[in-house]
């Protein structure tokens, strides 16, 4: 019979979406700068926590595939907070798509974990400092500068291929690109051009959207998500392939 000491908990991990990106420079240790306004979304994955037990479950409209061993973000956070806590998850925010979803059930746990160091949490993923506090800010350093902005609503269209893009791969094109002295910027996201070369099906997804809308679409951080200002509710009939879902800012 379960105690209150391992009653489980159900709590929200909204997804985030970054609106701007700059790379501004990469440290000695290898992590990258970044200078983004990051908002959150109302997307949101579900996560169950009951202490002191063990093991990692996912299920949910993106949860095949999700790995559940010692890589998975939560298992991680676990790690870090010094806690132990059976978790499942319920994974509405695809994997590979951009939208932090990883590093949003990850902050969930520090959250309740009471785990409040920033930088350390920096260190497992850059999005997680920005998903431990959520609404709007300006995030800088590796992730764990967060300077709060006052919040704005605004209607957001996601349109997620069947595919996501590994972010780890993509900073490293973007390495490759700047050590070749090309040009890697993007007026709104740094990382566009980098994602396009690790997974060249974007670049036909950019222009479907852009053809059935008028409005080119912005990759969400470093894809496969794009996204776009306002809601376009039709985009489901003209990319059936694709999930599309409209939503709003916190």
């Amino acid at each position: 019979m379960n105690t209150a000491s391992n009653t489980s908990i159900l709590i929200d991990a909204p997804a985030k979406l970054t609106l701007s990106l700059r790379v501004t420079g990469v440290r000695e240790d290898g992590f990258h700068l970044i200078d983004a306004e990051m908002v959150t979304l109302n997307l949101v994955d579900k996560v169950r926590i009951t202490p002191n037990e063990d093991g990692l479950s996912v299920d949910g409209p993106f949860g095949d595939g999700v790995a559940t061993d010692s890589s998975n973000l939560v298992n991680r956070a676990l790690a870090l907070a010094g806690r132990r806590a059976r978790v499942h998850i319920e994974k509405n925010i695809p994997s590979g798509g951009g939208l932090g979803g990883g590093s949003a059930d990850a902050a969930a746990v520090l959250k309740w974990a009471g785990f409040t160091d920033l930088e350390a949490a920096s260190r497992l993923g850059a999005d997680i400092p920005f998903c431990m506090i959520g609404g709007r800010a300006r995030v800088q350093g590796i992730g764990e500068v967060i300077d709060i902005l006052p919040p704005v609503q605004r209607k957001i269209t996601l349109v997620i291929p069947p595919f996501g893009v590994s972010t780890p791969a993509v900073y490293r094109a973007w390495d490759d690109l700047a050590k070749a002295g090309m040009n890697t910027t993007n007026d709104q996201n740094h990382l566009q051009q980098a994602a396009l070369i690790v997974e060249p099906r974007l670049i036909e997804w950019h222009d479907k959207i852009a053809q059935a809308c008028g409005q080119a679409p912005v990759l969400a951080g470093s894809g496969s998500t794009w996204w776009l200002d306002g809601a376009f509710l039709e985009l489901a009939k003209d990319l059936p392939k694709a999930t599309v879902v409209v939503t709003q800012t916190r």
